[in-house]
């Protein structure tokens, strides 16, 4: 998938919302976008490691994590094994680890800023539900495409520019 945010925002402004530019881009590929598929979770990753086993399709998987900035909800094997998964990518509102080795990994990841802690695993959290961070609704079904200039949402597939 080849696409700039800037230039999907040209293309379509009645379609696109902006997510405030809060985020930082840590994967491998530098631009990802598909179907969104949310999980909300509170400095617990079970969800999120339990989901990147799952085929992704090329969907990206949204996590809330409510901002906290006190341990990592994403670390280089949840990474690995989501990129085997066929996952475009992961937005986490939130902290990841392990950023050198999620930077060579074939996925999409942004995310708030870096921790060194995992987070505890308890088995909650909450799946494909509306989550709303950024100033922006994040809702099972729409799509969302994030590059180094940003992250937009949408209702339908944007078309890309050719």
């Amino acid at each position: 998938m080849s696409f700039v945010t800037c230039d999907l925002c040209d293309e379509n402004p009645e379609l696109v919302s902006i997510v405030e530019p809060i985020f930082t881009n840590y994967g491998g590929k530098k631009a990802f976008g598909g179907e969104i598929v949310t999980v909300k979770c509170h400095e617990d990753n079970s969800r999120v490691k339990e989901h990147v086993s799952n085929p992704g399709e090329g969907r990206v998987m949204v996590v809330d994590g409510g901002g906290s900035l006190r341990c990592a909800l994403l670390g280089d094997m949840l990474a690995e094994k989501a990129a085997q998964s066929g996952w475009a990518g992961l937005i986490i509102y939130g902290c990841i680890r392990d950023v050198d080795e999620v930077g060579n990994t074939d996925l999409g990841v942004q995310a708030l800023r870096t921790i060194p802690i995992k987070s505890n695993r308890k088995g909650l959290g909450e799946m494909n539900i509306p989550v709303t961070f950024g100033g922006v609704t994040f809702t099972p079904g729409e799509y969302v495409y994030a590059d180094n200039n940003g992250i937009i949402v949408s209702p339908e597939p944007l078309k890309l520019p050719e």
